[in-house]
C-alpha cells in the first residue's frame, strides 16, 4: 500500500494570509517528497477560502519545481466545470511540464455552493452524466482526431496539443461512492478515489466492497484504488483527543458548507457558534475519534494495516483540519518515521 497526501489551502478566518498559507502547503509537500511519501493530490473550488483551489494543476506545476519524486494528482477536478478539449489539453500540456508526474482525479463535484455560481440550474445528477461524458472523451483526444456529438458536448474532429507524455495520457481516478460510479470507473479503464469523509470502519470496508463488485462484474484486474481519510498521528492520547476536537470543528463547517444555507463574507461562512457546532452530533469529537484515523502511532498502525489487509493500494492522509500548522507538520513526520515504516 502506497502513501500519499492530500492538502488544499484553508481557513475560516483571516489571521494567516493567502501567501502565508501556500507557504505552508509548499512546505507539507517538501516535506512528504522528503519522507517518500509516492504522490500529493489537491483539488478544484471556487469562491471559498475553506478550501483554496481555483486552479489545482497550477498548483501542481508550481510543486514539480519544488519537489524532486512525487507524483502530482487533481484531487480532483470538478468534471462539469471542464469542457473536454479543455481539460484534455490542460493535463496534457502539465504532463508535458511535470516531466510525467500527473494523474487526473475527477469527480461531479458537491458543494451546489460552487454549482449556483458556476452553472447556475446544475444539479448532482446532471453533473454526474456531465463526468460520465467527459472522462471518455478526454482519453480520446489524447489519441488524437476525435470528433464528439454529446448530450453536453459536441465538437468536430480535434487532437489534443500537445500530447501528454505518459504513454496513454496521466492515469484517471474518478471519486466514486455509490455502485454505479465504481462500475462506470471501472468500466472505462479509470481507477478509484473513495473517501468515507466522516464515517468509519464500516464503510471503507462497504466502499471496498463495491470496488471489487464492479471489478469482478467487468473482469478488470488494471485498475487500482485510493483511500482518502481524515488522518492524525498523535504523541499521546492527549492530542488524539484535542485532534478529534479539531477535526469536529473541521466537518461542522465542511457540513455547512455543504448545505449551503449559511451567509457568507468575502469567501468564509459567518462563524459558526460553540452551541450550533455541539448540534451536529454526527461530527461529533467522539465519533471523530472513533472514525477517523486519529491516534498514536501504534493505533493508526492498526487501523492502516486493516486498509491495508481490504485491498486498499493506497492510503492518502488527508491534511486539511483547521489545525495550525506545526500541528499539521508534526502528525505528517509521525506518520513518515513511526507508522509507514511498520506498514
Amino acid at each position: 500500500m502506497k502513501f500519499s497526501l492530500f492538502a488544499h489551502m484553508e481557513r475560516i478566518d483571516t489571521q494567516v494570509s493567502d501567501a502565508a498559507l501556500y507557504a505552508q502547503l509548499v512546505s507539507l509537500a517538501q516535506q512528504a517528497d522528503r519522507g517518500g511519501l509516492h504522490a500529493l493530490w489537491t483539488g478544484e473550488h471556487h469562491g471559498m477560502s475553506f478550501t483554496i483551489a481555483p486552479n489545482p494543476f497550477l498548483t501542481l506545476i508550481d510543486l514539480a519545481n519544488k519537489t524532486q519524486h512525487l507524483r502530482l494528482g487533481t484531487g480532483t477536478v470538478i468534471a462539469p466545470f471542464w469542457h473536454p478539449i479543455k481539460l484534455a489539453g490542460e493535463a496534457a500540456y502539465a504532463d508535458v511540464i511535470t516531466e510525467g508526474r500527473i494523474d487526473l482525479g475527477i469527480a461531479r463535484g458537491a458543494y451546489s455552493f460552487e454549482y449556483e455560481r458556476v452553472m447556475p440550474g446544475l444539479d448532482a445528477w446532471q453533473a454526474g452524466q456531465r463526468m460520465r461524458e467527459l472522462v471518455p472523451a478526454v482519453q480520446k483526444l489524447w489519441q488524437g482526431d476525435y470528433s464528439h456529438e454529446g448530450e453536453f458536448y459536441q465538437f468536430p474532429k480535434t487532437s489534443t496539443t500537445p500530447k501528454p507524455l505518459q504513454d496513454g495520457g496521466p492515469p484517471i481516478w474518478v471519486a466514486a461512492r455509490d455502485p454505479n460510479s465504481h462500475e462506470f470507473a471501472i468500466a472505462n479503464g479509470c481507477n478509484v478515489q473513495v473517501t468515507p469523509l466522516w464515517l468509519g470502519v464500516e464503510e471503507v470496508e462497504s466502499l471496498m466492497q463495491k470496488y471489487r463488485d464492479a471489478k469482478a462484474k467487468f473482469a478488470r484486474e488494471d485498475s487500482r484504488i485510493m483511500l482518502l481519510h481524515h488522518t492524525y498521528v498523535a504523541k499521546d492520547a492527549a492530542e488524539a483527543d484535542w485532534a478529534a476536537e479539531q477535526f469536529s470543528k473541521y466537518y461542522c463547517y465542511f457540513g455547512s458548507w455543504f448545505k449551503n444555507e449559511r451567509d457568507t463574507r468575502q469567501g468564509m461562512l459567518d462563524p459558526l457558534s460553540e452551541t450550533e457546532m455541539a448540534a451536529m452530533t454526527m461530527y461529533s469529537p467522539e465519533n471523530m475519534r472513533k472514525n477517523a484515523v486519529i491516534g498514536t502511532a501504534d493505533e493508526v498502525v492498526e487501523r492502516l494495516q486493516h486498509y491495508k489487509a481490504l485491498g486498499y493500494d493506497e492510503f492518502s492522509m488527508w491534511i486539511d483540519s483547521l489545525m495550525p500548522f506545526e500541528a499539521k507538520q508534526a502528525s505528517l513526520q509521525r506518520l513518515i518515521d513511526d507508522v509507514i515504516p511498520r506498514i
